[in-house]
């Protein structure tokens, strides 16, 4: 694998801490992302049996926006609870788009990576076709050992950077979908409240009402 590497030329180096960076990137968006985590289904129930048995205080609003994403743009809902309906959607709909902000976090460095590393080994590609045709111009086409090191570079790095590109791509375009899976789950169960709390919808929930 070093003999690979060190075959590649210096380009290997950003290649490499590329993939590095992408690697954590996936990790930590996998951790970070999980519907569980964002979106916590009890939530909804939680705070409308708070509002019903008018347990829904600043204590208990602070501690909803500190539970999750969606605790966050629900208390942000809360705070204006007592004012119209438009207020309350106003005020989640500017929380929510700070809750986007965070959840498309390290996305747009994760797709910088899958533009650039091809973009990387199509340079070491060139570079390495360049050593060809000089060792070409110096050395005649006889000697095969001489232009090996410049077409393994070539190949090489192409490979690299691929390698790298494909699979950021696939992971970029796959969070992109959760995040927009999760951010119309959140929208939906934030004008829920809205919409219950304001009695332009029935108890639908999901908090069960029978004990």
């Amino acid at each position: 694998m070093f003999e690979m590497v060190q075959a590649g030329g210096w380009l290997m180096l950003p290649i490499i801490l590329a993939s590095v960076l992408a690697l954590a990137i996936i990790g930590e968006r996998f951790w970070s992302l999980q519907p569980k985590r964002i979106a916590p289904r009890h939530l909804v129930g939680q705070v409308w049996q708070w509002h019903k048995s008018d347990a829904l205080d600043d204590e208990h609003i602070d501690a909803l926006a500190e539970n999750s994403p969606l605790g966050r743009i629900l208390a942000a809902g809360l705070v204006n609870r007592d004012h119209p309906r438009e207020i309350m959607k106003e005020a989640i709909e500017e929380a929510g788009r700070q809750v986007v902000m965070q959840l498309e976090r390290y996305l747009n460095t994760l797709g910088t990576i899958a533009s650039v590393t091809p973009l990387l080994g199509l340079l070491g590609t060139v570079i390495g076709m360049i050593k060809v045709f000089a060792a070409i111009t110096t050395h005649g086409v006889g000697n095969p050992e001489v232009l090996a090191g410049g077409i393994s570079e070539a190949l090489i790095t192409t490979a690299a950077g691929l390698s790298v590109a494909i699979p950021s791509l696939i992971f970029h375009r796959f969070f992109r979908g959760r995040v927009d899976e999760l951010v119309l789950l959140m929208e939906d169960d934030a004008l829920k409240i809205v919409d219950v709390m304001h009695g332009d919808r029935e108890d639908d929930t999901g908090q069960d009402n029978t004990a």
